[in-house]
């Protein structure tokens, strides 16, 4: 029997590799897309913190596509659903459902910052452009 904490690193693991072999460091536009998805990775942790956690992916997802494709990573490993719906829950969860859902989240983040830092080679003080909407 794994934990919880094993299940979602290999899950999270497994979906920052396979993003990274899609956006190689090597190839210059694609690594813009890299520091995109691992700038978010290492902040939205703070976000959901400061503003709450419907708040936080509200604005994730009005974000380029780098940072949505990170908003369906985690809407698929922490309740097993896509974006639209993560949100959906997010915004109409009853009290308790929230506490759970945004500890499950925050749980889940703080493995996707650590990937984003030792597969994808983004630290906290790289910049990705995630200014704006696509």
């Amino acid at each position: 029997m794994k934990t919880l904490e094993q299940e979602f690193a290999k899950q999270i693991y497994d979906q920052v590799k396979a993003y990274g072999d899609l956006y190689p460091k090597e190839d210059l536009g694609k690594n813009k897309v890299r520091k995109q998805y691992g700038s978010m990775a290492h902040k939205l942790p703070i976000l959901v913190r400061t503003a709450g956690l419907t708040q936080a992916l509200a604005f994730v997802d009005s974000r380029k596509e780098p940072q949505r494709d990170l908003l369906k990573h985690i809407a698929g490993v922490v309740a097993g659903c896509e974006k639209d719906e993560f949100l959906r829950m997010s915004r109409e969860a009853e009290l308790q459902e929230y506490v759970y859902l945004t500890r499950r989240t925050m749980l889940a983040l703080k493995w996707f910052k650590r990937f984003a830092q030792s597969v994808l080679e983004v630290e906290a003080t790289d910049e990705g452009d995630d200014r704006g909407g696509s």
